[in-house]
Formats: C-alpha cells, sequence, structure tokens
C-alpha cells in the first residue's frame, strides 16, 4: 500500500464517530494532526489518545477560522491535509422553522465549507499540493422531508466541491466529496441486532478517506458514496 503523501491534517468539525476514526488513522499513518470544534474541551480525551492536538474555532465565522489556520500553522505546520466534517441542522416542517437556526445550520454546514476551502488554497495552491476532503451526507443528493436545512447546506457543500476541485485540482490539489448514504454506527446508535452491517462503520469511513489520500493524481476521484452493503438504493 503507498504512503500517504503528505504531513499535516487539520479535521475540522471533530468529535466522536467519523472525526475521531480519521484522527486515529491519520496520526497512526504518521501525520501530525489539529482537530477543531467549538467546544475544545471535548477533544480532550480524542487528543490525549492520539496525540492530536485540539483547537477551538467557530466553524462559520471568518475571523475565528482564520485564526485557526494560523494557530495550526504556528504549532504543526501549514495542513496539506484538510477535511471538513461540521453540519447542523434545523428539523421540523417548513411553516413552522426558525429562520434564524436555518441560517446558522446553512453558515455552518456550507459557508463553514467555504471558509475551509478557501484557507486551505491559500496555503496549498503556492505549493502545489494539497487535499481537501468534504463530508457530505444523503442530503447531498436527496432532501427529506423536515430536514431542508440540512440538505440546503449538504446541496451547497457538494457544488463547493465540485467548483473547488475543477479550479484547485489542475493546480496540484485533490477536491473530493464523500457522501455518508446511510447511518453511522456509534454508542448512542448500536447497530440493531436484527440488521446486522445496517450501519456504516466509522472505522470503514476512514478508511476511504485514507484510501483518497493515497490515489494518484492520475486517477482522482472527485467524489465517493459510501453505504452499508445490506441497503437498498
Amino acid at each position: 500500500m503507498p504512503a500517504i503523501p503528505f504531513h499535516t491534517a487539520l479535521i475540522i468539525g471533530a468529535g466522536a464517530g467519523i472525526s475521531a476514526s480519521l484522527a486515529r488513522r491519520l496520526t497512526g499513518a504518521g501525520l501530525a494532526v489539529a482537530l477543531a470544534a467549538r467546544d475544545a474541551g471535548k477533544l480532550a480525551p480524542l487528543a490525549a489518545e492520539t496525540g492530536a492536538v485540539p483547537f477551538a474555532a467557530d466553524a462559520a465565522d471568518p475571523a475565528a477560522v482564520d485564526a485557526l489556520f494560523r494557530a495550526v500553522d504556528a504549532r504543526i505546520g501549514e495542513p496539506d491535509v484538510v477535511i471538513y466534517n461540521a453540519s447542523a441542522r434545523a428539523q421540523g416542517p417548513l411553516a413552522e422553522l426558525d429562520p434564524e437556526a436555518v441560517r446558522r445550520a446553512v453558515e455552518t454546514t456550507a459557508f463553514g465549507g467555504f471558509l475551509a476551502v478557501q484557507q486551505a488554497a491559500r496555503r496549498m495552491v503556492p505549493k502545489g499540493h494539497g487535499a481537501i476532503l468534504l463530508t457530505g451526507a444523503t442530503a447531498s443528493v436527496k432532501g427529506f422531508t423536515g430536514s431542508a436545512a440540512f440538505a440546503m447546506g449538504k446541496f451547497a457543500l457538494r457544488g463547493l466541491a465540485q467548483s473547488a476541485a475543477r479550479e484547485l485540482g489542475p493546480q496540484g490539489i485533490h477536491v473530493a466529496h464523500v457522501v455518508i448514504d446511510g447511518g453511522v454506527r456509534s454508542e448512542r446508535r448500536p447497530e440493531p441486532l436484527d440488521r446486522p452491517d445496517s450501519l456504516l462503520s466509522p472505522d470503514g469511513i476512514a478508511q476511504t478517506y485514507l484510501d483518497l489520500l493515497r490515489q494518484p493524481r492520475s486517477a482522482w476521484s472527485l467524489e465517493v458514496e459510501l453505504r452499508p452493503w445490506v441497503e437498498r438504493f
């Protein structure tokens, strides 16, 4: 298996689940890893386990994201892998949704993705090297009842990925969008005993991210969809 051709990674929207599995896999592969969340305190156990460095930042605040990247630059070096895993929801019937809650959800899920991609591009373009991975969902391609705000944000994030890939790919930067098409297994969401393998494994998802980082530039993926093998679609 080829080595990952990167040295530093920043995971924005870090926490349990996918981000934790990513932190373990990336540090295990020898990368220096930074973890960013609104509440950095919750990252302490994962940071202690993996050696990753935690930072506090509001992913939807331009000044906060700028400060985050500067802090990461100073602590572990400019990240040559940036993974955007932050999102927010405002659920309910359209007629009853709080407009401010919807605004916040879209800002976190999509605008925050833009801020991260912009900061990453500023560092990666001069070097002609880097990878930006954006975490999508079923809502990236299908809007469900009661979940308009989440679909709006994820549709926008997918559009960002497509645009960024076409602009930055020829400059040596691999941009990919990963559609997590299904529920993700966790302590709070255990797999039903009568439906084994019906939830995605966070470790399996993380492995796909690392596989993306190993792809040769002659065969880069723009989008990968992940779903349980028993899922009907």
